[in-house]
């Protein structure tokens, strides 16, 4: 009669243990999915600023350009021929309109590269319940 008790209270042990495991794995995709979905949120709002960023950058450089060009165009034409000015004047304000633009695209790729994407809490909640396991099995 012992060895039937002692095997029941084994096997409830056992099962214990696997519904708990299951109840841990079940809590641990969880985990994972909401640190995902935060995460995506998270560069889905970096993306969105460099895009409008440099979506503003654009249609303000045109603005500021043409009005720009004309401008110096006029002055470069003081100086130089007005054949030449009606090329280098577009020139000089492309170029330096064109770095501004580079430099806020970089920035927004930047931020996007600082993003993290593996589901650290999730690992790090795994190699824990990894180590609570293996006290159990002992």
């Amino acid at each position: 009669m012992l060895g039937s008790t002692q095997t029941s209270t084994l096997g409830h042990l056992i099962r214990d243990l696997r519904e708990q495991a299951t109840t841990l794995v079940r809590q641990e995709v969880d985990l994972a999915k909401a640190e995902l979905s935060e995460k995506a949120a998270r560069v889905g709002t970096h993306a969105a600023a460099a895009g409008t960023g440099a979506a503003l950058l654009f249609a303000g450089a045109l603005a500021i350009l043409a009005a720009a060009i004309y401008g110096l165009t006029a002055l470069f034409a003081l100086f130089l021929p007005v054949g030449v000015a009606i090329w280098l004047a577009p020139l000089v304000l492309g170029v330096v309109v064109g770095g501004i633009g580079y430099a806020r695209l970089r920035r927004g790729l930047a931020l996007l590269r600082e993003e993290r994407l593996a589901p650290h809490r999730t690992v790090e909640s795994l190699q824990e319940n990894k180590q609570w396991l293996r006290t159990k099995m002992h």
